[in-house]
């Protein structure tokens, strides 16, 4: 049995990061189920930052240029369908996602409300212990963002900004696959083809 997780999209900038979390997922040879969700609001934010049409889950997974043997792997959900199979602890994922994560699913995670299916899916993540990652799109940073991620780090989540690797390359690409190669060593799901950004590796 291969690995199930979750990518939750929601309205921060940032088009170029679900994505190439997606395409690297969706790629990997030990993935068994990916399930996107992409909320109203970072629907207008793909059709802003990249054009894409139309701008939801179809849009990104058009944008991925994923096979069909990949392609398959990925189940899209509207951000409305409160009955999907991850809305429920009682279907197991090896890991949830949030990216980027916007300062109001942030807000809707720490206070345990919402009723949207990212905001579902986030909560099941956190009470079931399995891996949440919230990758934070916000700067600066206010008091009520400090507090809201001080709560969720307590709850289990794992906070991860998408910040430069600067010791990765100079190009954008490399900022991204390495940023990709962090989130992955947090579900613990080995990425091998990427192992040559850490810090310390021949070419990292």
């Amino acid at each position: 049995m291969g690995y199930r997780l979750a990518l939750l999209v929601t309205g921060a900038s940032g088009v170029r990061l679900p994505l190439r979390f997606l395409a690297t997922a969706a790629r990997h040879p030990q993935l068994e189920r990916l399930h996107l969700v992409v909320s109203s609001g970072a629907s207008l934010v793909l059709k802003h930052e990249a054009a894409l049409s139309p701008p939801g889950a179809r849009g990104l997974l058009e944008a991925a240029e994923l096979a069909p043997e990949h392609r398959e792997r990925v189940v899209a959900h509207r951000d409305s369908e409160l009955d999907a199979a991850i809305a429920s602890g009682s279907y197991r994922l090896d890991g949830t996602v949030v990216l980027p994560c916007s300062a109001a699913t942030l807000g809707a995670l720490a206070s345990g409300t919402g009723a949207t299916l990212i905001h579902r899916a986030g909560a099941v993540a956190l009470k079931e212990r399995w891996p949440l990652l919230l990758g934070f799109r916000e700067t600066p940073l206010a008091l009520v963002h400090l507090e809201n991620l001080r709560r969720l780090a307590y709850a289990g989540a794992v906070i991860a900004p998408p910040v430069p690797a600067f010791y990765a390359g100079e190009e954008l690409d490399e900022f991204l696959d390495a940023y990709v190669l962090r989130l992955f060593d947090h579900l613990g799901i080995p990425l091998p083809e990427l192992a040559h950004l850490r810090w310390g590796s021949e070419g990292g």
